[in-house]
């Protein structure tokens, strides 16, 4: 198991374990901190939207069409740093990867 920083909505600061081989999501949902996943991982909605901090973003899988167009509908959206944690597995490689919980919408 690795770590991973999240910033919650109220700009506090967490360090937790993540599990390898699941989405990024299932860890996250385990906290209060905002990320409610109510698709489950489907990929239909936003309610697990992240920002990836920078030195992160080039790391990612590219994002499909799917989770684009979800999130270009937000406003809270950034071209650059918002994706659904829902489509980011988990491994190795990103270990101590940053995210910051989204606003809700």
């Amino acid at each position: 198991m690795s770590e991973i920083i999240v910033t919650d909505r109220d700009g506090g600061v967490h360090r937790v374990t993540a599990r390898e081989g699941v989405s990024l999501m299932e860890t996250l949902r385990e906290f209060d901190w905002g990320v409610a996943a109510i698709c489950g991982g489907m990929c239909s909605c936003a309610t697990c939207h992240v920002y990836v901090a920078e030195p992160w973003v080039d790391r990612l899988p590219p994002m499909q069409g799917d989770e684009k167009e979800i999130l270009q509908e937000l406003e809270s959206y950034r071209p650059r740093g918002s994706r659904l944690s829902c489509q980011i597995p988990f491994e190795e490689a990103l270990a101590g990867i940053e995210v910051e919980v989204a606003p809700d919408e």
